[in-house]
């Protein structure tokens, strides 16, 4: 984290950087039911998932494992970001939504927990916010 977010982060979860980081390696994360569902329900019906994370890419394995014990076993891709990568949240996430209709993805949904997630460029048609009782990136 740059020192501008970890101090934000720090402020805002309670959580230190260092306590986020074994619980990330762990990939224990709880599965949140009502994204489930829709997730479950947008695969009946054909849509290519993305997911779009600022987590880092040194996460990727325990991710992966995570989000399948949670019951998402299916994705078109699993965009996460890279060590060198520095941008906040907005720019960065923006970039990657850019690149994906650059590619010929068309954005019917963007979901997140944090408004950083959902603001910005190529957001698509609809945006939906969720709640995190973890932290909060203002």
């Amino acid at each position: 984290m740059n020192p501008l977010t970890l101090d934000m982060y720090r402020q805002s979860s309670g959580i230190s950087p260092e306590e986020l980081s074994e619980w990330s390696e762990e990939g224990a994360s709880p599965v949140i039911p009502g994204p489930l569902k829709l997730y479950q329900n947008l695969i009946k019906l054909r849509f290519k998932i993305v997911f779009l994370t600022g987590m880092s890419e040194v996460y990727k394995e325990p991710r992966i494992k995570n989000l399948k014990a949670a019951g998402y076993t299916k994705w078109e891709k699993l965009i996460l970001k890279g060590v060198d990568n520095h941008d906040r949240a907005e720019v960065y996430k923006s970039g990657e939504r850019k690149a994906l209709e650059e590619d010929g993805y068309r954005i019917r949904g963007n979901m997140g927990d944090q408004w950083s997630d959902l603001i910005g460029t190529n957001t698509g048609d609809r945006s939906f916010k969720l709640p995190n009782p973890l932290y909060y990136i203002p």
